[in-house]
């Protein structure tokens, strides 16, 4: 017997081709921006640590327990925590669905925004900060890993960067995707540069505000075509 509810389009499969024009990708160069500009704000605002870039995080710890000046080992467990909190929640609601993560996304950015409009990111309080954006990343990383585009993990450019350089005439080997993993590496710094401007100019909430509204913008004009 057919179901009453309300149907929903099928999520894309994993592993799905996917042109660089194409809404899903167009979508996820723009979320490459955002997490760069998030990765700006939580490293150079936020207790140098990363929001988005979890490898930045172990290394960050590393340092720590080594003394070295200015990094937090308790900024960077708190952003690791917070992001696997937020990946195990996007693994049971959003796997598959770019837009609810988009919104949920959009929502964190704001709600850490506010924080940091009234309170200030000084002292305990930049660990929420930090919490929110934290959660948000982890829950959109786990929904773009569902979707299965190549090159477009939308926060890490390591393996991105080693297909640019191994699928070249110097190593023999050819890519259709080499404009892709560009254009990744382009966005990424498109991104953390407003970033870094608003925070050295003492404009981190605008910075995230600013997050948040890409992130929503993403979402509006994102139309699934699968």
């Amino acid at each position: 017997m057919p179901s009453t509810a309300a149907a929903e389009p099928p999520a894309r499969p994993v592993g799905a081709t996917t042109e660089d024009g194409d809404p899903l990708a167009l979508a996820l160069f723009g979320l490459t921006a955002v997490s760069g500009l998030i990765d700006a704000v939580s490293y150079l605002g936020l207790a140098h640590v990363f929001a988005a870039n979890m490898t930045g995080n172990v290394v960050v710890i590393g340092f720590a327990l080594a003394g070295a000046p200015g990094f937090s080992v308790l900024g960077s467990l708190t952003s690791l925590a917070a992001f696997l909190l937020g990946a195990a929640l996007g693994g049971r609601h959003t796997t598959g669905r770019l837009r609810p993560a988009l919104a949920a996304e959009t929502v964190l950015h704001l709600a850490a925004a506010a924080v940091a409009f009234a309170f200030g990111t000084g002292g305990a309080l930049q660990y929420g900060v930090i919490a929110l954006l934290a959660v948000a990343m982890g829950l959109r990383n786990a929904t773009v890993r569902s979707l299965g585009v190549p090159d477009l993990t939308t926060t890490v450019l390591t393996m991105t960067l080693t297909g640019l350089a191994a699928d070249t005439r110097l190593a023999r080997r050819r890519s259709p995707r080499q404009r892709r993993r560009i254009l990744a590496a382009l966005t990424m710094t498109a991104g953390t540069v407003p970033g870094a401007v608003l925070v050295l100019h003492h404009h981190l909430p605008w910075a995230l505000v600013l997050a948040a509204a890409v992130t929503a913008a993403t979402a509006a004009l994102y139309r699934d075509t699968a």
